[in-house]
């Protein structure tokens, strides 16, 4: 797998985790993994310019004629306000790349800050502190020696505020962890291939988003061990999902594959609310019926003229969507016309509206996936040379674009909240929105291209995943060399 080419929470945990290593079943010759430090000297934080039985990433092709684009070509990079240090590196013993790690944002305020790390097949926890300082806190080995983790994700129990981790990868199975009793405490099965990503919703801890090689996603509510859907089949994914995101809400999931497509799939319909209102009802003691699941075979909106690659990753941002391929560029853009309210886009919908770039370099193998930290006010994506690009997304309205006022919340949602608020007006004449098309357009400009580029002399494998801490003080970065980077930043 080395050439594998990633909201607020609800409730708070105050549990705190033993500091133990422990298998994750039951295989009495699983080694938890040795941690070896790296010396931090000569980190750079530059203020920028302008496994192994994956196939090899396809050649890209040129864009595609006919879309909405406001782009002009490449932009220069402008100061970034964020700098980061890099404080502390460690190396897990097994040696195989890491493809993920999340920090557990479901905390309170004032406890450690905990992450967790997957690759091969071991599960880490750690724990950060002051001076740079990692502590190992938990590690957990499957006894399938040909498992390999891709992807976690982090909840919490919502009857003991436990705090909870999903994992998964290439066997296709679902395992929940409780880090407080140290034990693997359910487990899903379901996808017919490896899982490449697991998301849980932002406004409901129980509900899981899985997505797979199979070309399905599959929504699980882990307090009942309900499948309350599958999203797949007649118009679904051709090729295999690679990733999945909720908005904000948790109204709407964004997925995207290696079909080099995007869909929609909304999750506020009647048919999914009453879905998710039964499978909280459903008792597998007071009946002999299986639950039944949602097939959802047509998504809500379809489009393939955003990559021409696979496509490894998506988040929204707001209303608006940020996705990458292997093309050297995250793409922020939205369904429909500019005006459009993506709550009213429809299926048959065809026009996408491309508001710009962000350019980095060599990164042109799949399966390297962003981030952004808790407050979307930051981006950060790793290429496959051991570089971090971070973005400055915060941005004031557009109508005090010119302004010195600072920003209040992420520029997505003010972005598409200044167009919302004229759409519904029905007397607006075009006019008005191209006015506040170029007041957009001009914010994004600036805003969009300032990056910092982070480096360290000995940080130069593929960096497969980063992560923010919940207050947005440090970033970690994970490596093809299973080495683990820990930036932070510099107030």
């Amino acid at each position: 797998m080395s050439e594998r080419a990633d909201p607020p929470a609800a409730a708070g945990v105050g549990s705190e985790m033993p500091a133990k290593k422990q298998k994750l079943s039951s295989d009495e010759n699983s080694n938890p993994g040795d941690l070896s430090g790296d010396e931090n000297d000569d980190a750079v934080s530059i203020e920028s310019g302008t496994n192994t039985e994956r196939p090899d990433t396809p050649t890209n092709t040129p864009n595609a004629p006919g879309r909405k684009s406001w782009g002009k070509g490449k932009w220069k990079s402008k100061k970034c306000k964020y700098s980061f240090k890099c404080v502390n590196s460690l190396k897990e013993d097994h040696s195989q790349p890491l493809f993920g790690v999340q920090f557990n944002w479901h905390s309170k305020e004032g406890d450690p800050l905990v992450f967790a790390t997957v690759g091969s097949n071991r599960v880490t926890l750690y724990e950060c502190h002051s001076q740079g300082e990692i502590r190992l806190l938990q590690s957990y080995v499957d006894a399938d020696a040909d498992e390999n983790f891709y992807t976690c994700a982090w909840t919490y129990d919502s009857n003991t505020s436990h705090p909870l981790l999903a994992v998964a990868g290439s066997r296709g199975i679902i395992r929940i962890i409780n880090p407080i009793t140290m034990q693997c405490i359910k487990h899903y099965v379901g996808h017919g291939n490896a899982i490449n990503e697991l998301k849980f919703h932002p406004r409901d801890p129980n509900l899981l988003l899985s997505v797979s090689k199979d070309h399905a996603l599959r929504l699980w509510n882990i307090q009942t061990d309900t499948l309350v859907a599958i999203f797949g089949g007649v118009e679904g994914h051709r090729d295999e999902v690679l990733s999945a995101d909720y908005d904000l809400l948790g109204e709407k999931i964004m997925s995207c594959g290696m079909d080099h497509s995007l869909k929609l799939w909304r999750i506020n319909s009647k048919r999914m609310m009453n879905a998710i209102k039964e499978s909280y009802e459903y008792n597998p003691n007071k009946t002999n019926r299986p639950f039944i699941s949602q097939k959802i075979h047509f998504p809500d909106f379809s489009t393939r003229d955003i990559h021409r690659n696979y496509v490894d990753c998506v988040r929204w941002l707001g209303d608006l969507i940020l996705s990458k391929s292997c093309e050297n560029a995250i793409v922020c853009w939205k369904p429909g016309k500019m005006e459009d309210d993506i709550d009213k886009i429809k299926a048959s919908e065809s026009n996408v509206t491309i508001l710009g770039r962000f350019d980095y370099s060599q990164c042109d193998i799949w399966y390297m996936r962003f981030s952004m930290d808790f407050w979307q006010k930051m981006l950060a994506l790793g290429n496959q040379v051991g570089k971090l690009y971070v973005w400055d997304l915060e941005i004031e309205d557009p109508h005090k674009a010119n302004s010195a006022q600072r920003p209040q919340s992420g520029w997505g949602r003010i972005v598409l909240g200044t167009v919302r608020r004229y759409s519904k007006r029905k007397s607006v004449p075009r006019r008005a929105y191209r006015v506040i098309r170029r007041k957009v357009y001009k914010v994004i400009e600036r805003r969009l291209t300032r990056c910092t580029t982070l480096t360290h002399p000995k940080c130069a494998a593929a960096i497969r995943q980063t992560s923010f801490s919940r207050d947005s003080s440090i970033l970690i970065a994970v490596c093809d060399d299973a080495s683990i980077w820990r930036w932070d930043r510099q107030r």
